[in-house]
C-alpha cells in the first residue's frame, strides 16, 4: 500500500517524545533456556517533529537475564539524560545525532531506541522509505523460524509445519539435556530443511563432546553457545568442531564483530539492531562482516511491528545472506501495535512500503496497553 509522502525541511527539529511502558500478550509462552516470556514488555519512543512521527522499541528486559540492560535503567537513562539532550534540538542526519549519544558508556539498547527513531523521523522528512537511506534494496526478504524450548515431539511437529509453510530456515533452542536427541529427532523428519540451534549461553567448553556431536547434523550455524561476554572461548570452541559459531550476545559493536572475524571466534554473525546501538552500529557490523565474506542475518527479539518493521528494512542490505528471524506477527500476537500487519509469504516478508518504516502506530490499542506513559517538550 502506498501512502501520501510528506516532507520537511532539513535540519530536523525534535519538538516533543513520548515514551510508553508497553506489554503486549503473547499468544503462547515462549521459553529459551534463560527462562519463559509471557508477554512482550517494552518501552516504545516516539519523536515528534511537526505532523511528523517516528518510532522505534527497546528491546532490554525487565530483568537482565540476556543481556546487562533493562527496561528500569534504560527508561531512567532516557527520562534523565538522553531525552533532555535531544528534545528541542535539530538534526541533519543519524551521524549528528550519534554525536548526542556517544560520550554515554554502554547502554546500547537505550541509545538503539533514540537512534531508530530518529531514522525513521528523518526517512519519513525526506520521503523516503527506510531500506533506501540505509543503501538496501528489494521488496521482500527471506526468514526462518526460531522454535521455544518444548517437548520433542511438539518441536517435531512445529518445524514440520512451519517448513510446510515455506519458511527458509527452521532455529532450535537448545539447552543441556535438551540438545543432540532433539535435533537428531527433527533432522530425521525434515533431512533437506536448512537447520541452526541457538544455546542462549547455555554451554561451556566442558561440554565440547555434545557441541562436537551435533556436527553430525548439518546445522547451518550454532548460536551462541557460550558465555555472552566470552570472544576468546568461542574461538576455542570453533577450531574444534565443524559447525560454524554464531555470535549475537557477545558482538555489542562493530568493534567486537572485528575481533570476533579476526579470531574466527565467528563464521556467522546475528545482527540485532537494538542490541548493537542502531542502524548506524548494525549497518558497520554488516560492512566488516562482509570485508571478511561472513554472512550475517537479522535476529529478533519479540519484537511488536515497530521493531520487526525496522528488522525488515534493515535486512535489505546485501550481506544479510542467512534467513532471518523477523516471522509473522501472527505467530506471537493476537493483536499488534502497528494497523498493518507484518506476515510472510512463502518464507519471505515483505518489506513495509512508504516513507519511514512504512509501518503506522495503533494509537487506541497503545493506549490500552500502556502501563506507563510519560512525554517530553522542549521545555522539559
Amino acid at each position: 500500500m502506498t501512502r501520501p509522502i510528506a516532507t520537511r525541511q532539513l535540519p530536523l527539529t525534535i519538538d516533543s517524545a513520548e515514551l510508553h511502558i508497553v506489554r503486549l500478550p503473547l499468544i503462547s509462552p515462549f521459553t529459551t533456556s534463560t527462562g519463559t516470556m509471557h508477554e512482550k514488555v517494552f518501552p516504545l519512543l516516539v519523536l515528534k517533529s511537526g505532523a511528523l512521527e517516528g518510532y522505534a522499541e527497546g528491546v532490554m528486559d525487565p530483568l537482565p537475564d540476556y543481556l546487562d540492560d533493562t527496561i528500569s535503567a534504560a527508561t531512567y537513562f532516557l527520562r534523565e539524560a538522553i531525552l533532555p539532550n535531544v528534545v528541542g534540538k535539530s538534526f541533519e542526519n543519524p551521524q549528528e545525532l550519534e554525536k548526542v549519544l556517544a560520550p554515554w558508556r554502554g547502554h546500547w539498547m537505550a541509545k538503539a531506541t533514540v537512534e531508530m527513531a530518529f531514522w525513521d523521523l528523518w526517512a519519513k522528512a525526506l520521503g523516503l522509505p527506510l531500506k533506501t537511506l540505509l543503501g538496501g534494496t528489494g521488496d521482500k526478504v527471506a526468514v526462518g523460524v526460531s522454535l521455544g524450548l518444548q517437548d520433542i515431539e511438539a518441536t517435531v511437529e512445529a518445524a514440520k509445519r512451519h517448513h510446510a509453510e515455506g519458511y527458509k530456515r527452521i532455529k532450535l533452542k537448545i539447552e543441556p539435556g535438551h540438545d543432540v536427541e532433539l535435533v537428531a529427532r527433527v533432522r530425521a523428519a525434515l533431512p533437506d530443511a536448512r537447520m541452526s540451534v541457538d544455546a542462549n549461553t547455555a554451554y561451556s567448553l566442558a561440554d565440547l563432546r555434545v557441541l562436537k556431536a551435533l556436527d553430525a547434523y548439518d546445522l547451518e550455524y550454532i548460536e551462541q553457545p557460550l558465555a555472552y561476554d566470552d570472544i576468546h572461548d568461542h574461538a576455542v570452541l570453533q577450531s574444534r568442531i565443524a559447525t560454524a559459531v554464531c555470535l549475537d550476545e557477545s558482538i555489542r559493536s562493530a568493534a567486537d564483530a572485528r575481533k570476533a572475524l579476526a579470531s574466527d571466534a565467528a563464521r556467522v554473525v546475528n545482527i540485532k539492531v537494538g542490541r548493537v546501538g542502531g542502524h548506524l552500529e548494525a549497518r558497520r557490523i554488516h560492512d566488516i562482516a562482509e570485508a571478511w565474506s561472513v554472512p550475517v542475518w537479522c535476529g529478533g527479539m519479540l519484537e511488536s511491528g515497530i521493531g520487526r518493521a525496522h528488522n525488515i528494512h534493515m535486512s535489505t542490505l546485501p550481506n544479510f545472506r542467512k534467513p532471518g528471524d523477523t516471522s509473522s506477527a501472527r505467530r506471537y500476537f493476537r493483536k499488534d501495535l502497528t494497523v498493518e500487519w507484518l506476515e510472510t509469504e512463502g518464507g519471505m516478508m515483505p518489506v513495509p512500503e512508504g516513507p519511514g518504516i512504512g509501518v503506522r502506530l495503533d494509537r487506541e490499542f497503545l493506549e490500552s496497553i500502556s502501563s506507563d506513559r510519560e512525554t517530553f517538550g522542549a521545555a522539559g
